[in-house]
């Protein structure tokens, strides 16, 4: 008896029946854009082999101006055609089945060219888009169909349109964005004649055997947004359209809330999709922070969709759902929701891959095999770079010791656990621990390590992390000064003033932790909603409290100062930053840039101002933490050195830059790949 019954159950479609309720939802993960068609192939074909039912590709584009960016994959030609029937062949080889989302970005569309309902440009795109006439809209219809019918001939079984999100198709569904007067603006009916025609048009090209998605924007988080009862009216008219499946879309991408960053609480969103739910007879897809079987069960158990959609998940863990089918969901790797190497990779033009998992879109380039012949490998340091590398090793056939002077693995992941909104890094020390046990590595902790130790080894890895930078501010050694780390293991208390000395994201972290106060907000859904000004959208337009944002009133008062005079947390997330920057004026948070560090003494921190050091001020604090920077603990490193050890240094040991778990794993995992 399985423990996923509803998670694992079949869907049948009538002329197609999917394994079970898993669908990846759409990445845009630069595979496609890379014109290695092998590489694209393989990316999907392994999610296939790991069981999901149904996966939909990165956003393609039916013509150039609604392609995201120019460069994007389209759908327009013969050559993308066969390019395409690579993927879906080996998809379906794999025993998968897969759909192309079509996806005509419209305003946000990040080109000269770009088109929309009417001339207002996106906060969010530096281009203004041309108002299109009723010959450009028929165009523009015609494209999104032409698509769909090339992906029927290459070989896909389905297209997903992207009707959310506030991409093209949602910009003429709400008034924020559709300022039009003829029969595709003003009243709603004219504002969904799109959408309806898209979808009409689409099924009567491809035929009745072809799997339709259409991502319906459940609540949009804008002004002007759409209600409830709109939605449902839409959702209802896309059926009678031909639509084979209604998938949930949370939020436009200017909106000012967040929506999937690790922050918000798992499944925030499911209960906007239930309410779709009996109003439509085809199946319901939620999504949106579903990352474990075991949400995803009590999504469907609760009656809140038919399918769950998750998309972050299956790039930390291609076999997530073949581990639930088998019984072994403790050992699925964790989508933490950071961001890091997926998103933000995405926003800066980078290749999408994993935090959690390197080897996400890497597939064809960074293999794990067996070895010929098994090593002895000692990894010193349980971090995330010690036990990424440790799991690499095991699995190609090393064997593996592990040490650390700690008493728990984790390293700087156990203080990461303790940040409100971080609560997903427990799972992932969790999960750490399970495969050490399940792939038979022998951990030593409690241990400190010297180089005489280490002779035994075939191979040696340095993973020992990294120090507090000594910022050598003059008074630092009072006893109202703290490290980041005396704060975040609970060591020592806090004042209610407190002077945050670093804005880097370790400083971000800190004065997080020091407004709340209690449990995380991340930890209760009312609580986050009112936090972030969410609102049932039954009630208010866009799902926007007509209040706004109401936070709890802040733990402490919070300064943070930096020595750059630029805006805080500019290096941060691509994709986060704003979210943490929001977080923290929310509480009142004061920020305070441009400083040199002068003295502290028991009145607080004094500072000036600029190169001449202007303006000597006084941060009164009660509390003074220090968060400039990590320094590589390198010492076992150069002691091995001296005495003519080969050792390889990884993570934090070898480049300290503000607790970088992404690169360290990714550095680990690769080195390990080639012992």
């Amino acid at each position: 008896m399985t423990r996923y019954p509803h998670l694992l159950a079949p869907l049948d479609l009538g002329f197609t029946t999917l394994k079970n309720r898993v669908l990846m939802g759409s990445m845009h993960t630069g595979l496609e854009e890379t014109r290695d068609w092998n590489r694209v192939a393989e990316f999907y074909a392994e999610r296939a082999r790991g069981e999901v039912a149904l996966m939909v590709t990165g956003g393609i584009g039916p013509n150039l101006e609604g392609s995201v960016l120019p460069g994007a994959a389209m759908m327009t030609t013969a050559q993308d055609v066969q390019n395409h029937s690579i993927v879906t062949a080996r998809v379906h080889e794999a025993g998968g089945k897969i759909a192309m989302q079509i996806l005509h970005a419209g305003r946000y569309a990040y080109g000269p060219k770009c088109v929309a309902p009417s001339a207002i440009k996106s906060p969010i795109s530096p281009f203004p888009p041309t108002e299109l006439d009723e010959d450009g809209i028929e165009k523009q219809i015609a494209d999104i169909v032409n698509a769909a019918v090339l992906a029927r001939e290459a070989g896909y079984d389905g297209v997903e349109i992207m009707g959310s999100e506030g991409y093209f198709i949602n910009q003429f569904i709400v008034t924020h964005t559709n300022r039009r007067s003829d029969r595709w603006g003003g009243s709603y009916e004219n504002r969904i004649r799109l959408p309806i025609e898209v979808v009409r048009r689409t099924r009567a090209a491809v035929g009745p055997d072809f799997i339709i998605i259409y991502r319906l924007s459940m609540i949009d988080l804008v002004p002007n947004g759409s209600t409830t009862e709109e939605v449902i009216r839409l959702a209802q008219e896309i059926e009678k359209a031909g639509a084979t499946i209604i998938n949930t879309g949370i939020g436009w991408h200017e909106a000012r809330v967040p929506t999937i960053a690790t922050s918000v609480p798992r499944r925030a969103f499911a209960w906007v999709t239930q309410k779709l739910m009996g109003h439509v007879s085809i199946p319901v897809i939620t999504s949106n922070r579903i990352n474990t079987p075991e949400v995803a069960e009590q999504v469907l158990a609760e009656g809140c969709a038919d399918m769950v959609s998750m998309a972050r998940p299956l790039l930390a863990d291609a076999h997530f759902v073949r581990k639930s089918i088998e019984g072994k969901a403790a050992q699925i790797a964790p989508c933490i929701a950071c961001n890091q190497a997926c998103l933000d990779h995405t926003f800066s033009g980078k290749l999408t891959s994993c935090l959690v998992n390197p080897r996400a879109c890497h597939e064809t380039e960074l293999v794990i095999e067996k070895v010929a012949t098994p090593k002895s490998v000692a990894i010193v340091g349980a971090g995330p770079a010690g036990l990424s590398t440790a799991m690499t090793c095991a699995e190609r056939g090393h064997k593996v010791t592990v040490f650390d002077k700690a008493g728990e693995i984790g390293g700087q992941l156990n203080m990461a656990k303790q940040i409100p909104g971080k609560e997903e890094f427990h799972g992932f020390v969790d999960w750490y621990r399970t495969m050490m046990d399940e792939m038979g590595i022998e951990v030593r902790l409690n241990t400190q390590v010297s180089a005489d130790m280490l002779t035994g080894f075939d191979e040696v890895i340095v993973a020992t992390g990294v120090l507090p930078r000594d910022p050598g501010i003059p008074g630092q050694d009072g006893p109202n000064v703290l490290s980041y780390i005396d704060v975040l293991a609970g060591r020592k208390p806090v004042g209610r003033r407190v002077a945050v000395v670093g804005a880097g994201g370790i400083g971000f972290d800190v004065s997080e932790f020091l407004v709340h106060e209690g449990h995380s907000p991340t930890e209760s859904l009312p609580d986050w909603m009112r936090e972030w000004g969410v609102a049932d959208p039954a009630a208010h337009r866009g799902g926007l409290a007509p209040e706004g944002p109401q936070p709890d009133a802040p733990a402490r008062q919070v300064t943070l100062l930096q020595r750059k005079a630029e805006k805080h947390g500019k290096r941060l997330g691509k994709t986060t930053g704003w979210i943490h920057r929001a977080a923290l004026a929310m509480k009142n948070v004061d920020f305070v840039g441009g400083v040199n560090y002068e003295r502290i003494d028991e009145k607080g921190l004094h500072v000036t101002f600029g190169a001449a050091r202007e303006n000597p001020t006084l941060i009164e604090a009660d509390t003074i933490v220090l968060c400039a920077g990590q320094e590589p603990l390198r010492s076992l490193a150069d002691d091995l050195a001296a005495r003519g050890i080969a050792a390889h240094v990884i993570g934090g040991a070898d480049v300290a830059s503000e607790l970088d778990a992404k690169r360290a794993i990714d550095q680990g995992t690769r080195l390990a790949a080639r012992l």
